[in-house]
């Protein structure tokens, strides 16, 4: 689990010059890790840095220390609790938006899953890929997909895919990393 002050210290890695203005926030790159956990292929600390930074600058050449350490323990605490049969638990922003929170986490997922697309949809089959993942497609905002604004645009809607959220990341984990 992480404390509060190694968020903090992420989001000041994130939030930094050059890449603040692209990164993502926490709530994205907790979707990158959460992608990288349950999806065909695990991610080094450095991809995920690429991925939540857009940049492919490291400062001073390699991936910061407390940023390798808080994606190593989201990375472990989120298999954890996978192979215990415990559904993930999305952040919650303490203030703000949880709907914008959830966007965030969503469009880290998915950027993931679209840097990896080959692998997600060879590895799990491409339909039963597909169908676990439009939860995270429709609410990521990355498309514009008249369907996918009909169903962010209706609070219910919106609500329903939120709440299967858990569920679809528990298939996607299965599906990639259980035996037949």
């Amino acid at each position: 689990m992480l404390s509060n002050s190694d968020i903090e210290a992420l989001e000041d890695i994130l939030f930094a010059e050059p890449w603040g203005d692209d990164a993502l926030d926490f709530f994205g790159l907790h979707g990158v890790v959460c992608a990288s956990v349950v999806g065909p292929v695990e991610l080094s600390a450095e991809e995920i840095f690429r991925l939540a930074t857009g940049s492919d600058q490291l400062p001073g050449g390699q991936v910061p220390e407390i940023f390798s350490h808080c994606v190593h323990q989201l990375t472990k605490d989120m298999a954890h609790s996978l192979d215990m049969g415990q559904p993930l638990e999305l952040p919650e922003p303490e203030d703000g938006d949880p709907m914008n929170a959830l966007e965030n986490w969503c469009a880290g997922f998915v950027d993931t899953f679209l840097e990896r697309e080959d692998e997600w949809l060879q590895a799990g089959g491409e339909d039963e890929t597909a169908d676990l993942l439009v939860p995270m497609l429709t609410l990521s905002g990355l498309f514009e997909d008249e369907d996918f604004q009909n169903v962010r645009n209706s609070e219910k809607l919106s609500r329903q895919m939120a709440d299967a959220i858990p569920e679809s990341l528990t298939d996607l984990y299965l599906l990639f990393h259980a035996p037949d």
